[in-house]
Parts: structure tokens; C-alpha cells; sequence
């Protein structure tokens, strides 16, 4: 089963103190968040003019702030990201699924995508709601991000438009789809088994069973466009922690294992390619069983 939410121990007064002490960086770097939003705004005035010119400069706000979230990780809070598996190469055009237990899971991609000099070309499949939500919501925009309002079926019209632009631009890109849908936890991973069952279905013990049609429509619109997949596995420490328990420095050891996946050797037939992903999660699912006995992933990536 998984790990439960991380059990913050500090008393009140600690809490307070911890709170006071990234009080003053959280609100700083959400203010130059609202600047960059700002300027990215004044810059749809040269989108008709010089297109390439509006991808650079929002490719470099989002770098900017991304980066400084984990340089605040690294440096400030000591935050260590152990990564196991394939080495990935730096220049590829990605489509990146992961198990999804919580939002630091987001900040672990964007780690990873530093060092690869990747972070401004991160781009996630979000909730319609959040595009509207200030600093994070707005900036997202600007950088051809996914919007769903409620299901692939729905959207799709919307998402094909997205993909034709990253194809037809020939934008760089690691799309991130956390395929499970939702955050896993011990009372969605049951029903998730239990609707595994009642289906037909091998049941899973530590991720979701995967939605796959937004894969599938994924990785047949953005077609040659993309390079590989890169299968992300995320395994916490003491136990899943918050956004605010990350930002506050609770979280210091997050583990990573990694595969790469040539985009040339995914199967072509859809029925295969559903066939393809379920198979990755069940290895995500042992891999995940394995790691909360040991504590550690394989150092080299699993056949």
C-alpha cells in the first residue's frame, strides 16, 4: 500500500517559527511571480510580429521561476533528489508520465529537468480551473500548456489544437501527464483495484490504474514530434508530503527512478499502445512495492 501523508511532529511554536522563516522568500518569489505575469502580458504585443521571439522570452520566465523554486529547494531547505535508472539525454522532445501522489511532485520533474537544461520547456496537462489562478495559473498560458475542463473526450478539439502548434512550431517540449488522473491515495487506490476487478483487470497495490486515452491521443498527435518517453517513478521518504510541508522544509530526501522509452519502439496499433502503458504501471507498481521495503530503487533502470 502507500505511504501515508507525511505526520508534521513539530509543536506549535515550531510550526510558527518554521512558518515565519519562508514567510518572507515565499512572498517575495510570488511577487516577482506576478511581475513575470505582467510582462508576459505586455509581450502578446510582439507575438504577431516576431513569434519566435514571444516563445524565447516565455521559455526564459518560466526557466527563471521554475529555477529559483529549486535552487529555494536545494539550498535554502537542503532538499537532496536521488535519481536512479537511465541517464537522459538533454535535447529530446519528451512525453513524460509519472505515478502522481502529491504536488511536490511537480517540483521533483522541474529538478530533473534543470540539470537536463530543460526547465522553461516543461509543459503540464493542468486543470481548466487553474488557468486562471494568479502567478502559476497565468503564466501557464503563455507557455502552450494543456488546459482540461473535464475529460479527453470533451477537451479534445482544445488539445489537438495544442499539439498541432507544438508540432507545426516545432516547440521544444517535456509534456508531463500524470496518466492516473488524480492523486493516489490509500482510499483511491482501492477503489481504483476494486474497479480493476469488477473489470477484469490485475488490481494494483501503490499507483492508480492508468487512464489511457489521453495517452494514446498523445502520443498519436504529436506524432514525430516527439523523441521518447520518459516514465518517472517518485518514491517520498516518511511519508507523501504537502506543498506547504515541501516549501517549509519538511520533505529532504525525495527518490526518482527513471526509464526512457525510444518513441520508435512504443507499439502502433492503440489497442497495443493501452496495452503498453497499463504494462508500465504494474512495473511502476512493483517498483514502488520494493522500494517501501528497501528504501531505494534499482540503481540501473529494469527490463
Amino acid at each position: 500500500m502507500p505511504l501515508p501523508p507525511l505526520i508534521d511532529s513539530a509543536t506549535p511554536s515550531q510550526r510558527l517559527l518554521r512558518n515565519l522563516r519562508v514567510s518572507i522568500p515565499v512572498g517575495f518569489w510570488f511577487g516577482v511571480l506576478i511581475i513575470l505575469n505582467l510582462t508576459q502580458t505586455a509581450s502578446l504585443v510582439i507575438k504577431p510580429l516576431w513569434p519566435t521571439g514571444f516563445r524565447r522570452f516565455n521559455r526564459w520566465c518560466a526557466d527563471t521561476w521554475w529555477g529559483g523554486c529549486v535552487v529555494y529547494a536545494r539550498r535554502f531547505i537542503g532538499q537532496e533528489i536521488v535519481v536512479t535508472g537511465e541517464d537522459l539525454p538533454a535535447n529530446e522532445n519528451v512525453l513524460v508520465v509519472s505515478n502522481h501522489q502529491q504536488m511536490p511532485d511537480i517540483t521533483t520533474i522541474m529538478a530533473i529537468a534543470r540539470d537536463k537544461g530543460r526547465l522553461g520547456d516543461l509543459k503540464f496537462f493542468v486543470k481548466h480551473a487553474i488557468k486562471w489562478v494568479p502567478g502559476v495559473g497565468w503564466g501557464m498560458q503563455f507557455i502552450n500548456c494543456p488546459f482540461l475542463k473535464r475529460n479527453w473526450s470533451a477537451d479534445r478539439a482544445k488539445i489537438d489544437a495544442t499539439f498541432a502548434t507544438l508540432v507545426n512550431e516545432q516547440i521544444s517540449m517535456w509534456l508531463v501527464s500524470f496518466v492516473e488522473g488524480t492523486r493516489a491515495t490509500e482510499t483511491k487506490i482501492r477503489a481504483s483495484a476494486e474497479w480493476a476487478v469488477e473489470h477484469g483487470i490485475e488490481p494494483t497495490r501503490n499507483v492508480l490504474i492508468p487512464r489511457t486515452k489521453g495517452f494514446v491521443a498523445s502520443v498519436e498527435g504529436l506524432g514525430d514530434h516527439l523523441n521518447a518517453v520518459y516514465d518517472f517513478t517518485i518514491g517520498y521518504v516518511e511519508g507523501v508530503p504537502t506543498l506547504w510541508q515541501h516549501i517549509t522544509g519538511q520533505v529532504k530526501k525525495i527518490h526518482v527512478h527513471v526509464r526512457r522509452f525510444p518513441i520508435d519502439e512504443l507499439p502502433q496499433i492503440e489497442s497495443d499502445l493501452k496495452r503498453w502503458l497499463m504494462d508500465r504501471f504494474y512495473e511502476k507498481d512493483e517498483l514502488l512495492e520494493a522500494y517501501y521495503e528497501t528504501g531505494a530503487f534499482p540503481a540501473e533502470a529494469t527490463d
